[in-house]
């Protein structure tokens, strides 16, 4: 067979992503078993509706979608009203005095994340990342040349080690990615430990002609549970850069509306908004969806019902306590990253798979031995899945 792609995607087509593996798998599964029994946890796709305004938003947007240029073309960093909202929204949130041109709107904060990447990176750079971590990002910034450096997080809580990571840096190290909550332990950082990173990246800085920057990667902010708190970042460093999305907060998901927000005391701070404005055209992004940015202008002070997140968290802690699985309770998002009984993840998953029951095994996401399981599905498929999770542990 002629050779049609890069040797470079052929091998990341047969390194698949584990959690579309499985989401797959699940699909075949369904086949045979029918839809009601099987127990797909592989997926983290936000299912409550968005608020209630977006409806009545909706229907004003199709109304002005008609007039001339109403879905024509706009700035490449966003619509200058969009910037502005966020710009202040962003403000509260991060504990920093954000205007217009500190905000660039995105597709997705996966589209934040890969127009910085191309904006900064040199082939060979690094980018250090706590492990377990979202497998997307070796992606991310090994389109161009960046090598993801994973730093395993030790401890049943996967709490941040910033010795760890500050021992991994090296001259080429050009960030270290933060992802709080995480994805997919469900760990949030705590302020004096982010800090601590900070301030030992300020005194790392003051030396390098290169910056090594901070970046929190943050679309689950707002899924923070039992009194814990997501604290601000972008006041942590002035090298510090959010970037976030309203797929998860807003569940628009599919209307990928994203953004990057940097501190306006980074020493040239225009000319990197400039760069990444200019990759967000060029790498084919051209801008975020209009509709989108108009959609999550209308809705920045609004935010989905956490109820129904909260209370199948605790009732996917439940089922797997009484299936005897170990696991850190996560604080926020809505994951678990429980250990795979018996060690072997692969194994146990297959085990579970027998059951009806679709996992992803904690290796996609650098983590050996554990299993991710989201449960963002309906209380329903955690109910009926306990059986199937106690005789698999069994």
């Amino acid at each position: 067979m002629k050779k049609l792609i890069s040797s470079e995607i052929a091998a990341a087509m047969n390194n698949a992503s584990w959690i579309r593996k499985m989401f797959e798998a699940g699909n075949e599964l369904r086949k045979t078993r029918g839809a009601d029994n099987v127990f797909d946890f592989s997926l983290g796709n936000p299912d409550v509706p968005p608020p209630e305004k977006a409806r009545e938003t909706l229907r004003a947007l199709a109304d002005d979608a008609i007039r001339p240029c109403g879905l024509g073309y706009m700035p490449n960093a966003g619509l200058p009203e969009f910037r502005a909202g966020l710009a202040a929204k962003l403000s509260r949130e991060q504990g920093v005095s954000l205007e217009a041109k500190h905000v660039i709107a995105t597709v997705g904060a996966a589209g934040a994340l890969v127009a910085l990447f191309r904006a900064i990176l040199e082939p060979g750079d690094e980018i250090l990342v706590p492990a377990p971590y979202f497998v997307e990002y070796g992606f991310y910034c090994g389109h161009f040349g960046g090598k993801l450096i994973p730093v395993p997080m030790r401890g049943p809580d996967f709490a941040l080690d910033p010795d760890a990571l500050l021992a991994a840096v090296t001259p080429r190290t050009r960030a270290i990615l933060l992802n709080s909550p995480n994805n997919p332990t469900g760990a949030i950082y705590p302020e004096a430990t982010l800090r601590r990173l900070a301030a030992a990246i300020d005194t790392l800085n003051a030396d390098r002609d290169r910056p090594l920057f901070l970046l929190s990667d943050e679309p689950y902010r707002v899924f923070a549970f039992d009194g814990a708190a997501v604290p601000p970042f972008l006041r942590l460093s002035p090298w510090a850069i959010v970037l976030g999305s309203f797929s998860k907060s807003l569940s628009l998901a599919g209307e990928r509306i994203g953004y990057i927000a940097v501190n306006p005391a980074l020493e040239g701070a225009d000319t990197l908004l400039a760069a990444v404005t200019l990759t967000n055209r060029t790498l084919g992004y051209v801008n975020a969806p209009i509709l989108g940015q108009r959609l999550a202008l209308a809705l920045l002070d609004e935010c989905v019902d956490l109820a129904p997140y909260a209370e199948r968290r605790r009732a996917m802690a439940d089922m797997l306590t009484a299936a005897g699985v170990r696991f850190a309770m996560p604080q926020g998002a809505f994951y678990f990253f429980p250990e795979a009984p018996g060690g072997d993840d692969l194994a146990f998953c297959q085990k579970l798979l027998e059951g009806g029951v679709i996992a992803v095994p904690g290796r996609g996401f650098g983590m050996p031995g554990h299993i991710r399981l989201c449960s963002a599905v309906p209380m329903d498929t955690i109910l009926r899945a306990q059986p199937a999770f106690e005789a698999a542990c069994k």
